[in-house]
């Protein structure tokens, strides 16, 4: 096995037991045994339970800016797809905190230390935000001033509304099909597009 996938499976071992058991019933030594790798192995990767639990949270990240990628490559309206984008960015945080049972809690726990390690992530995901408006703005699609601050406002906007969405209290009641145009609503307005009727 390639020290990739080695180290991938150590991580994914991890998550599961984390998921399972907490990060504090878990142990090297019990991501060591459910790996089925030794602890010298497992040690050769990571220093310490932390460094398992930052590498955990880059993977979970790295699944949501993968299918974030997907949809900013689609060939669909900048409107459709900053709509999507915020959607999808919404949906993957909710579904990886639900797949993720007892390790959502120290998610929100050690917020901190989540952030830390989402700091790329949170780059990565101005920058395709960056990507979109430039590219719909040059082709006279959106009306923006200033691309950056509004692609700033975006990504704070959006993770300012991960709780509530996860713990479904955005829209009370509404579905994401009621929600949708609700939400295209605003942010046309905010990108200078009349709303399709």
């Amino acid at each position: 096995m390639s020290i990739s996938k080695t180290r991938q499976k150590l991580v994914d071992v991890a998550r599961q037991l984390f998921a399972k058991n907490g990060i504090e019933s878990t142990t090297m030594n019990d991501i060591a045994v459910a790996s089925g790798r030794g602890r010298r192995t497992l040690y050769t990767y990571f220093k310490s339970k932390d460094d398992v639990y930052y590498a955990v949270i880059e993977s979970e990240l790295e699944r949501l800016s993968d299918k974030m990628d997907e949809v900013a490559a689609k060939k669909i309206s900048p409107q459709d797809k900053i709509i999507e984008l915020i959607y999808t960015h919404l949906f993957m945080i909710k579904e990886t905190v639900v797949r993720n049972g007892n390790l959502r809690a120290e998610f929100f726990r050690n917020i901190w230390m989540v952030e830390k390690v989402r700091k790329k992530f949170d780059e990565d995901e101005i920058q395709l935000f960056r990507k979109v408006y430039s590219d719909a703005k040059a082709e006279g699609e959106f009306d923006i001033d200033d691309v950056e601050l509004v692609a700033d406002i975006t990504h704070y906007c959006i993770k300012g509304l991960e709780v509530p969405y996860i713990y479904g209290r955005l829209g009370h009641g509404l579905t994401e099909e009621t929600s949708k145009p609700l939400v295209a609503k605003v942010v046309y307005g905010a990108l200078g597009k009349r709303f399709p009727k």
